[in-house]
């Protein structure tokens, strides 16, 4: 990439982080988890499904399953029909116990604080282990690049790529490391809020002057 591109990005980069801090200036969690175990849990369920149905769901995995030496022991039929509302139920259950026997015995019964332990566990890719790592520790490895943060770096023009891990690579070198969970969250909500795939409100986009208005 020529210099003079990437200098046009970074200062895109700087007006997108201001206008965003703008409009979201309080943070919030999308899933209800209430330590590291449980956002994991919930993360791995959101997998093509709704934060609203799996916060249905949930409740109901941690009641009979508080932990991960609880699921590690548990019945694949029996977590199935518990976390069948959330689609994908077969491979998530099977993921989800082999993750908490992964937890259980190579990681003393506690979830991972780093990225390269977390993609070791089943059903645990870059983008879950960077939401967890975020937050569940508050640490910053990377960005979760689901597909509205995908959709947003190409709208704006932050990122040429469609790889999610190369779309990764792009936004982390032009925000900095202390802002990456936060711009994370934030790019989500205004993917929800504003910037949708097939209908994005435009007319009422603060970004509307300096957005690349890529809508393919």
């Amino acid at each position: 990439m020529k210099e003079s591109q990437q200098v046009k990005r970074q200062k895109l980069a700087e007006c997108v982080l201001e206008a965003f801090n703008e409009l979201y200036p309080t943070l919030k969690a999308n899933l209800v988890a209430e330590n590291p175990w449980q956002l994991l849990v919930a993360t791995i369920l959101s997998a093509q499904c709704t934060d609203a149905r799996v916060n249905q769901v949930t409740p109901s995995v941690f009641e009979r399953w508080p932990g991960p030496i609880e699921l590690a022991n548990a019945e694949q039929a029996v977590l199935e029909e518990v976390i069948h509302a959330v689609g994908f139920y077969h491979n998530k259950a099977k993921n989800l116990i082999a993750c908490a026997q992964r937890i259980k015995n190579d990681f003393g019964g506690c979830v991972p604080k780093t990225l390269a332990e977390l993609v070791t566990l089943p059903g645990v890719a870059r983008k879950t282990a960077n939401v967890v790592l975020w937050g569940a520790f508050h640490i910053n490895e990377g960005l979760a690049v689901d597909t509205h943060v995908k959709r947003i770096a190409y709208r704006l023009g932050l990122s040429d790529e469609k790889e999610p891990n190369r779309v990764e690579q792009d936004l982390m070198l032009l925000f900095p490391k202390e802002e990456w969970g936060n711009i994370n969250h934030k790019m989500v909500w205004f993917g929800r809020d504003v910037c949708m795939a097939r209908t994005p409100k435009c007319s009422v986009c603060v970004l509307t002057k300096c957005c690349a208005k890529r809508l393919s």
